[in-house]
């Protein structure tokens, strides 16, 4: 939840009006984030080659197909890993940037004058006239599970429950000459979040996974399932060309925003969380890996609707959390997307 804290007041700060001295910020802020493009396009670079190499090896019948399926997931999870791992500690640099922005450690200027760069005017223009380009892309919200068609009365605490994805997207205008349809996609990262109510943990049994009262009082559970998937959206951009010396430019991410579509991919982990007070006044963390008999695959709808960066964003399971209970629930998420040029 700090990480959470820390992403939204670093967008906070990216929305604000660019004086003098801010500058600097976005600047170290977009490096980042180019440093998260580089290593999430090397790692898919990398899992392109061991996939080609998986399937010469099908080819010259030194392994099944069976067989070629398995090794493919097993390097798809390796590079998903890698990504998460490498990304931890640019979150820390994003952390500390924010510190020193609250800190007031970064020059400003006391007039707040608006500053004008012709380079960087320039170069808004030259990115306009391209026909595809990237977004860093963060959302966070609530999340919770849908049984018999309805959230209500959920065995899951609706504001405890939260969910976050990050990832990067590309946005192709469809049209040559035309601005309102483009077609998103990319690479994300979703964390889903649930924590049960009245005490209670996840518990397999047997074939199921069920929700049983913990022998001991909990001040706090939940279970965390990490998904690797790709986004697909065909986004109606309403943002209005821009004019300069009598030729038109087509301008994204700057009027009403409405994204339809879904996304597909695989589990990276689950992992619970129980933590209690030992007697001793002290809090005490045990965490609990395993499959917890989760879907190690995700598919789903999703659609968002917003002004400019920020929207309002939903996403849903087609498929149930559980791939063996005889209740099916599937997860639910509402909250607010950031798509960052």
């Amino acid at each position: 939840m700090r990480n959470l804290i820390v992403y939204l007041t670093l967008i906070l700060c990216l929305f604000a009006t660019k004086v003098v001295g801010q500058e600097t910020f976005e600047a170290r802020a977009k490096a980042i984030a180019d440093k998260i493009e580089t290593i999430t396009t090397n790692e898919k670079q990398a899992l392109k080659i061991e996939v080609d190499g998986v399937n010469f090896e099908v080819e010259k019948g030194t392994i099944t197909k069976d067989q070629a399926d398995l090794k493919k997931q097993e390097f798809a999870k390796i590079r998903a890993a890698n990504i998460e791992t490498k990304v931890a500690s640019l979150q820390e640099e994003l952390k500390n940037l924010v510190q020193e922005k609250v800190d007031g450690k970064l020059a400003e200027n006391k007039d707040k004058k608006v500053t004008f760069s012709w380079k960087s005017f320039k170069d808004t223009i030259s990115k306009s006239e391209k026909r595809t380009t990237s977004q860093f892309v963060f959302a966070a919200g609530v999340n919770n599970l849908v049984t018999d068609g309805k959230v209500s009365n959920s065995d899951f605490r609706y504001w405890g429950s939260h969910f976050y994805e990050w990832g990067l997207t590309y946005n192709t205008r469809i049209l040559k000459t035309n601005n309102l349809l483009h077609f998103k996609y990319g690479l994300s990262v979703m964390y889903n979040n649930l924590r049960p109510t009245d005490n209670r943990v996840f518990v397999k049994s047997g074939d199921e996974t069920l929700l049983q009262v913990s022998p001991i009082h909990l001040d706090d559970s939940r279970m965390r399932n990490v998904f690797l998937v790709a986004p697909l959206h065909l986004e109606f951009d309403f943002s209005k060309n821009k004019t300069k010396d009598g030729k038109s430019f087509f301008q994204s991410h700057q009027s009403v925003r409405v994204g339809l579509g879904g996304y597909a991919g695989f589990r990276i982990k689950s992992k619970q969380f129980e933590i209690f007070d030992n007697g001793q006044n002290q809090d005490v963390t045990v965490k609990t890996k395993g499959d917890f008999n989760v879907n190690d695959f995700i598919y789903g709808v999703s659609g968002y609707v917003g002004f400019k960066e920020a929207s309002i964003y939903v996403k849903y399971d087609l498929n149930p959390m559980f791939q063996n209970n005889v209740i099916k629930q599937n997860n639910i998420s509402l909250g607010i997307r950031f798509d960052l040029n």
